[in-house]
């Protein structure tokens, strides 16, 4: 795959990141979804916060559960059909969701929805490693959050408007349609790619792969990392996807219908965010093999700068202050240049472990924040809190965790060596 002629472009290039980005879409909104249909569930099924945050979090159990032996099937088998095969499970969670009426129903649902989409970013990412140039990875990454957050955007004031009309249920069996629509997609359409140019790797048998998740999982370079993308990219994914809405509506004080409004701004910037990203890091920021800001120094900034900003939003808690997110939605999106990173620093033939490892440290740290906060904010109200202070000291909690994290990245020492192209302490 050394060869420039070996890499895919034109129609068949753009036809591979198509069918991969709308299966993504999908995957990102059923992470999104809750904080718009909370409302609807905590009235359906009379939640406390625990219990929304421990069914939100079960999309991020299952997600979670899969990513260990993702990477092997994705090594093994390729993207293709991993990725067509998960989705089915995808569409069984999502119609046990839409029907079941008690909270293991949706929480078992829920949790099958997870594994159905797990494959949804790490098999598009390992077949971008083998199947385009390496200094497109960044730029490509970048497109599927895009892709990934237009899903997000379109559960915002699409979902709420068709709330009224349809019922959250209605919504998920029109996504479990649609579900099964990308499966389609992706096992027939991408079959000519897959065996005309790179069947030759996607299926080579690796040996020592019984070994090499812990020699990922123990070498410092990934525990920098880990650490770093479970409590800040993975602690925004539970802020995002869930703990925005009821921030919006109990600490700022809006509306149902101006909460959707300002959660479709805000998706909507971090897609613009996530855009400028894929034009401006693959011509400034480094990854060892060229001139350029290194890309470890953008994202620790990146990440300083978001903390420094979340204090603020933590401080002022006024109706106005729904505009901080904007520039929250700006600083973000660097820390997903670290996951390029770690991606580009092993072996080719083990990206799909290694992706997938990075991966469960995101799910692991989506979960704990998730779960977390709606502990936190019950533990503060049993206590005689008001709800608007429960979840702002819930929120200083985590913006702790995120400071330990960020120091513990800045002070460690342990890097790669891009000319070996493996990591090295």
């Amino acid at each position: 795959m050394s060869h420039a002629s070996h890499y895919l472009e034109g129609k068949a290039g753009l036809r591979v990141v198509l069918i991969f980005a709308a299966a993504y879409f999908l995957s990102y909104a059923f992470r999104a979804i809750n904080a718009v249909i909370a409302p609807d569930l905590i009235a359906d099924l009379h939640l406390s916060n625990a219990d929304l945050g421990l069914l939100s979090s079960a999309y991020f159990v299952g997600f979670a559960s899969l990513q260990l032996p993702l990477g092997l099937w994705l090594d093994k088998y390729g993207p293709r059909r991993t990725e067509s095969a998960l989705l089915l499970f995808a569409a069984a969670g999502v119609a046990l969701f839409a029907s079941s009426s008690t909270l293991t129903g949706l929480w078992i649902g829920r949790a099958l929805i997870g594994v159905g989409v797990s494959a949804c970013l790490m098999a598009p990412l390992k077949a971008y490693r083998s199947w385009y140039a390496p200094e497109r990875q960044s730029q490509l990454s970048s497109w599927m959050l895009v892709f990934g957050t237009a899903g997000a955007l379109c559960t915002t004031i699409p979902v709420a408007t068709a709330l009224p009309l349809i019922g959250w249920r209605g919504v998920f069996w029109i996504m479990c349609a649609l579900v099964l629509i990308a499966a389609t997609l992706l096992f027939f359409r991408l079959r000519d790619v897959e065996q005309d140019r790179l069947h030759h790797t996607v299926m080579q048998n690796h040996a020592g792969d019984a070994l090499s998740y812990r020699q990922i999982f123990t070498h410092p370079y990934f525990r920098r990392m880990a650490l770093l993308g479970g409590v800040h990219q993975g602690g925004f994914m539970a802020v995002q996807t869930l703990w925005a809405g009821p921030w919006m509506m109990h600490v700022l004080g809006l509306s149902a219908t101006q909460t959707s409004q300002v959660l479709f701004a805000f998706n909507f910037c971090l897609m613009l965010s996530y855009m400028f990203l894929s034009w401006w890091a693959p011509r400034h920021v480094s990854y060892g093999e060229k001139p350029g800001w290194p890309a470890l120094t953008v994202v620790g900034w990146g990440i300083g700068l978001s903390i420094a900003l979340q204090v603020t939003m933590l401080l002022l808690p006024y109706s106005w202050a729904w505009l901080l997110w904007v520039p929250f939605s700006l600083l973000v999106t660097v820390s997903t240049l670290a996951q390029t990173h770690v991606s580009l620093s092993f072996p080719s033939t083990q990206v799909g472990q290694v992706n997938s490892a990075y991966n469960l440290s995101l799910f692991i740290g989506a979960f704990s924040v998730q779960w977390g906060l709606g502990l936190l904010i019950d533990l503060f109200v049993a206590n005689g809190w008001d709800y608007s202070p429960a979840m702002r000291m819930a929120w200083a909690v985590y913006l702790i965790a995120q400071l330990f994290a960020l120091v513990r990245f800045v002070n460690s020492k342990a890097k790669f060596d891009p000319n070996e192209n493996i990591p090295t302490p």
